[in-house]
C-alpha cells in the first residue's frame, strides 16, 4: 500500500479491507487507516524533497483549499457511512483510467511543460477543495484525485506532481486524523502496525519513482486505477 500509494494512488483499497476484516466496523477503519497514511506521506515527502522533486514555491497556496475541504470532509466521515461516496469514488476511477488511455497529457505533461502557479489558474483551488473534501471523507482513491487536479490544472510532471500529492495528502489527512481522534474512533496499535509498513513502502517507492521512465509510471497508473475500481466495488 506505501508503494501503491507513494506512485500512483489506491494503497487504501487494501488497507481498509485489511483493517475491517480484523473485525473493524468501516467508520473505525477508515479513521484508523489515516494513522498509516499520515506516515507514508511524510516519509515519502521527505524522501521527494531529499532529491530535489519537491516544488516549495506554490506549496503553501496547493495545500490552503486541501486543507478547508478536508476538515469538512472529515466532520461529515465522522457522522455518515463512508459507503456515501462509492459511486463517487467508482465514477472518479472510470474517468482517470479513461483519461491515462484517450488523452494521458492531462495528467502526464510533456517533459519541459512549464508548471503553472495557483495564482494563474484560480479555478485550481476549487478543484484542490474537492480532492481534500474527499479525502477528509474517505481516504481511498483520492490519491488519483489529487494527481488529476495537480497535473491537470497546474501542469507539474508525475514525479513533481507525486511529490506534492504526498505533501498534500499528509496534511490534509493529519486534519482528519485529529478530528476522529477527538471522536474515539482511531484504534491506535493496528494503526502503529499499519503505519510502519507503509513507511517502509513509501521510502521504495520514492526510489522507483525516480528510476523509472514516465511511460512506465504512466501503465502503472493506469493499472493501479483499475484495480482500484475493482476493489471498490466490494467496500
Amino acid at each position: 500500500a506505501g508503494v501503491i500509494n507513494t506512485m500512483a494512488g489506491g494503497g487504501s483499497n487494501l488497507t481498509l479491507p485489511a483493517l475491517m476484516m480484523m473485525g473493524m466496523p468501516p467508520e473505525i477503519a477508515n479513521a484508523t487507516n489515516r494513522v498509516g497514511v499520515v506516515a507514508q506521506s511524510l516519509v515519502g515527502s521527505r524522501a521527494f524533497d531529499r532529491h530535489g522533486k519537491l516544488p516549495r514555491t506554490d506549496l503553501k497556496a496547493i495545500l490552503i483549499p486541501t486543507l478547508i475541504g478536508s476538515a469538512i470532509g472529515a466532520v461529515l466521515a465522522s457522522y455518515l457511512p463512508s459507503a456515501a461516496l462509492k459511486p463517487v469514488l467508482l465514477g472518479s476511477m472510470t474517468v482517470m483510467a479513461l483519461i491515462i488511455l484517450i488523452k494521458p497529457s492531462v495528467v502526464m505533461p510533456p517533459p519541459g511543460t512549464e508548471p503553472y502557479a495557483m495564482s494563474e489558474r484560480p479555478q485550481a483551488w476549487w478543484v484542490l477543495f474537492v480532492s481534500g473534501l474527499y479525502g477528509g471523507f474517505v481516504q481511498a482513491g483520492v490519491g488519483f484525485i489529487l494527481i488529476a487536479a495537480i497535473a491537470g490544472s497546474l501542469r507539474y510532471d508525475i514525479v513533481r506532481t507525486n511529490a506534492i500529492k504526498m505533501v498534500c495528502t499528509g496534511c490534509f489527512t493529519l486534519v482528519a486524523l485529529l478530528i476522529f481522534a477527538a471522536r474515539g474512533q482511531v484504534e491506535w496499535l493496528p494503526g502503529i502496525v499499519l503505519a510502519v509498513g507503509t513507511m517502509a513502502g513509501a521510502q521504495l517507492g520514492v526510489k522507483v519513482a525516480l528510476n523509472i521512465s514516465q511511460k512506465a509510471i504512466k501503465w502503472f497508473l493506469f493499472l493501479m486505477t483499475l484495480a482500484a475500481s475493482a476493489a471498490a466495488l466490494y467496500l
